[in-house]
C-alpha cells in the first residue's frame, strides 16, 4: 500500500474508539488528518452525535469546520476524554517528539489534560532513540531567539529556525520554532524536557514524554498497536 492508504487505515483505526457524547481533542498533521475527516464523515451522518472537539491549530479548526464538527476551546473543556494526533518519532517506551507540524504548543495543553491519547504515525516515524529520526522542535519567543538558539546549541544541538531567516515560520501563538539537530539522538529525554522548561524564552518543546497511551503505527505488512 502506498503511504498515504497507510496513514488513512492508521488514523480511521484510531477512530474506531471516538464514541458520541464525547469531547475530543483534534491533532495536527497529515495522519490526523484522514482522523478528522474521518470523524466529520461520521458526525454528518448520524454516527456520531453530541460530540466537541478542541483542535490544537488554527488548520485543523479550517478542516473542522469543513464538516460542522462542534468546536470549542480548552477553557471550556478543561477535560478532554479521547486526543488523536500524530508524531514526528516514537521510542519503544511511547515517548514521542511532536513538532514538525508547528502545533506543539497546543497540542502538549491538550493532551496533557486528555484521559486517553492516542497516536497516529507511519513506520517511518518509530526508533529505538528520540533524536535519531527527527530534529527537536523547541518553540521560543520572537524578542529572544537568537540568544535562545546559541542556549540551545550549548546543550549539544544544532539549532535551525524553521522557515529561515529571511521568513521565518510563525506558530498560532506568534511564536519561532527551531528545530534542533541532536548529532546521536537524545542521551536523556528527561533531563533535557525539564531543561528546557525551566530556560526563559522557551515556551513549550517537542518532548512529549509518557502521555501516550496507545500508538497506531501503518506499515507495509498492516497495522501494528503499541501500548
Amino acid at each position: 500500500m502506498k503511504i498515504e492508504a497507510l496513514k488513512k487505515l492508521a488514523a480511521e483505526k484510531a477512530v474506531e474508539q471516538v464514541k458520541s457524547g464525547m469531547v475530543l481533542g483534534l491533532g495536527t498533521g497529515s495522519t490526523t488528518r484522514y482522523a478528522i475527516i474521518k470523524i466529520g464523515e461520521m458526525w454528518q451522518s448520524g454516527e456520531l452525535t453530541d460530540i466537541v472537539g478542541v483542535p490544537t491549530s488554527e488548520g485543523t479548526v479550517t478542516l473542522a469546520n469543513q464538516y460542522n464538527i462542534p468546536m470549542a476551546m480548552l477553557n471550556e473543556y478543561p477535560v478532554i476524554d479521547l486526543a488523536i494526533d500524530g508524531a514526528d518519532e516514537v521510542d519503544p517506551q511511547l515517548n514521542l517528539i511532536k513538532g514538525l507540524g508547528g502545533a506543539l504548543l497546543r497540542e502538549k495543553m491538550i493532551e496533557a489534560v486528555v484521559k486517553r491519547f492516542i497516536v497516529v504515525v507511519d513506520g517511518t516515524k518509530v526508533s529505538n532513540k528520540l533524536g535519531t529520526v527527527s530534529p527537536l522542535p523547541v518553540e521560543v519567543v520572537q524578542f529572544s531567539w537568537k540568544y535562545t538558539a546559541n542556549w540551545l546549541a550549548g546543550l549539544g544541538c544544532t539549532p535551525v529556525i524553521r522557515g529561515g531567516e529571511e521568513a521565518p515560520f510563525i506558530t498560532d501563538n506568534g511564536n519561532y520554532i527551531l528545530h534542533c539537530h541532536f548529532p546521536s539522538g537524545i542521551d536523556d529525554p528527561q533531563t533535557l524536557n525539564a531543561t528546557l522548561c525551566a530556560q526563559p524564552g522557551v515556551v513549550e518543546n517537542g518532548l512529549f514524554l509518557g502521555m501516550a497511551n496507545q500508538v497506531i503505527v501503518s506499515t507495509k505488512n498492516g497495522l501494528q498497536v503499541l501500548g
